[in-house]
C-alpha cells in the first residue's frame, strides 16, 4: 500500500518528476520507475512509524493523517527516483531529510497522526478501537479499601 500515487507526485512536483523519472531514451516519465520509488518511500515510512504504530494502526489513518503521509511520501519518492537517475538536487535532499526527521519525531511521540474510529462509538453499539497511544490497565480489585475496614465508601 503506497501512501501516494503517481498523480499525487505529478501534482506536487511536475517539473522535478520529469527531471528524475524520465526514461533516458524516450524522455518520457517512466511510470514503473515512479511506482517503485513510491513503494520504497511507503515502505520506509512504515518502517520508521513501526516504532510507535502497528501496520493495522497505520491502515486506520484518517484523511488528515493520510494527507500528511502523502506529502512525506512524495518528497521521499522523488528523492529515491533522483538517486537512481543521478539527478538529485539540494532541494530534493532537504525535503527528504525534513520528511525523515518529522517521521522520526512522530515515532518518538513528538507529534502524531489522527485515526478513524478514535473517540466515541464505531456504530451499532460497538465501541470504537482505541487510539494507538491509549493505555489499557487491567488490575485486580483493591484489597485494602475503606469499605473493607468498615469505613464510609
Amino acid at each position: 500500500m503506497a501512501y501516494a500515487t503517481y498523480q499525487d507526485l505529478e501534482r506536487r512536483h511536475p517539473n522535478e518528476l520529469v527531471l528524475v523519472a524520465a526514461d533516458e531514451t524516450t524522455r518520457l516519465v517512466d511510470p514503473a520507475r515512479v511506482d517503485a520509488a513510491l513503494d520504497d518511500a511507503s515502505l520506509e515510512i512504515r518502517s520508521i512509524l513501526a516504532a510507535r504504530w502497528s501496520k493495522a494502526d497505520l491502515e486506520r489513518v484518517d484523511a488528515d493523517g493520510a494527507e500528511v503521509l502523502r506529502v512525506y511520501c512524495c518528497d521521499m519518492a522523488l528523492y529515491r527516483a533522483a538517486l537512481s537517475s543521478s539527478r538529485l538536487t539540494d532541494a530534493m535532499r532537504e525535503r527528504y531529510l525534513a520528511a525523515i526527521k518529522r517521521l522520526e519525531a512522530m515515532a518518538a511521540g513528538k507529534g502524531g497522526l489522527s485515526f478513524l474510529g478514535v473517540g466515541g462509538a464505531a456504530g451499532d453499539g460497538v465501541p470504537a478501537p482505541l487510539s494507538p497511544g491509549d493505555v489499557l490497565i487491567d488490575v485486580p480489585p483493591r484489597v485494602f479499601s475503606r469499605r473493607a475496614f468498615g469505613g464510609p465508601s
